[in-house]
């Protein structure tokens, strides 16, 4: 056990940027409690969404992308961090437990904290520049050193499979009320909200790019030029999969998204996250076998590109105050030493 930990400040400032993670809807459904040597992830299942998110992958999803947020500020500030993901299989919701040692942080621990401040889902459509392969590559890299494959689909077959489920899964959803209210429910927020998703960060109406049917949302107020939409659009689609498909491996997959994301960002890229095609079991099992060949089990789609250079800056989404989603535990002990 680590003798020391940082001190209540520094994690709070560490937690506050785990906060910036993108999460479904941006729902931001965890806590944090804060022990005596260690740091506490848990689900937060009061912001979970039945209708979109049955199972509850996209939440923990959400969940692991804040871990590596965490560890990514943490890292920045000095500190790596001994995980132990879903620590007590007698309590599903506490998925995992950080013990910080002190360590000398990297250029690449420096460069993916200022990442986080930076990143946003862009969801509107991107230019005609090619992505390097280099760059593909490197997105690739970091999210195996977290346990899941980012696979970039640019086969053209491969992607029209790929594009063909995400359509379906958005006309399948779109039929169903109780997804529609839900999305009415987290959508089309004014900046005064502190979670869901902002109308200013949305497009109105059905939004196609390069024939990827984005997810539609309601009240969007986001605008494109005239000039940006007859622009052919060279985003590339990246598949996160895993080798499992269970909580820890969500988690994981979670945790490979934030590092893609943020490299991402470092590298100036454009990013949105697509998880639609994936909420839906009959689209997800398409993607799975003619996608990737039944090698592996489709976690979420990255979208990533180079933004117009004439594109305005997209507003910050909202976040919950931190001290919402922090509890102190002063007698909360770490974990058995596994993993």
């Amino acid at each position: 056990m680590s003798a020391i930990r940082p001190d209540h400040e520094t994690l709070r400032g560490a937690i506050a940027l785990a906060g910036r993670a993108p999460s479904v809807h941006n729902t931001q459904p965890w806590r944090f409690l804060i022990g005596e040597h260690s740091v506490h992830l848990m689900a937060d299942r009061t912001r979970a969404l039945p209708a979109t998110d049955p199972d509850g992958r996209d939440l923990l999803v959400s969940c692991g992308a804040a871990l590596h947020h965490l560890r990514a500020a943490l890292a920045a500030l000095g500190w790596s961090s001994e995980v132990h993901r879903i620590p007590n299989p007698a309590d599903p919701d506490h998925l995992a437990a950080l013990e910080p040692h002190r360590h000398r942080p990297s250029d690449e621990d420096i460069a993916l904290a200022a990442a986080i401040d930076r990143r946003r889902t862009d969801r509107r459509s991107f230019s005609s520049w090619p992505v390097p392969s280099e760059h593909l590559e490197l997105l690739s890299r970091r999210a195996a050193r977290h346990g899941a494959l980012l696979i970039p689909v640019t086969d053209v077959l491969l992607r029209n499979h790929l594009v063909t489920a995400i359509d379906q899964a958005a006309a399948a959803q779109q039929a169903d009320p109780t997804y529609t209210d839900e999305l009415a429910t987290w959508t089309g927020r004014t900046r005064l909200a502190d979670d869901g998703i902002l109308a200013t960060n949305t497009l109105a109406g059905p939004t196609f790019h390069g024939a990827v049917h984005m997810r539609d949302f309601p009240r969007g107020t986001l605008t494109e030029s005239t000039e940006h939409a007859a622009e052919d659009d060279a985003g590339e689609l990246l598949v996160l999969a895993t080798p499992d498909d269970d909580p820890q491996s969500w988690l994981r997959a979670g945790e490979a998204a934030s590092a893609a994301l943020l490299t991402a960002t470092e590298l100036n890229l454009a990013s949105c996250p697509l998880s639609q095609a994936l909420e839906v079991a009959n689209t997800r099992a398409v993607i799975q076998e003619l996608v990737l060949d039944d090698d592996a089990v489709p976690q979420l789609i990255l979208r990533v590109g180079w933004a117009h250079t004439a594109a305005a800056p997209l507003p910050r989404s909202p976040r919950r105050p931190v001290d919402e989603v922090i509890d102190f535990v002063p007698g909360l002990a770490s974990p058995p030493n596994e993993r």
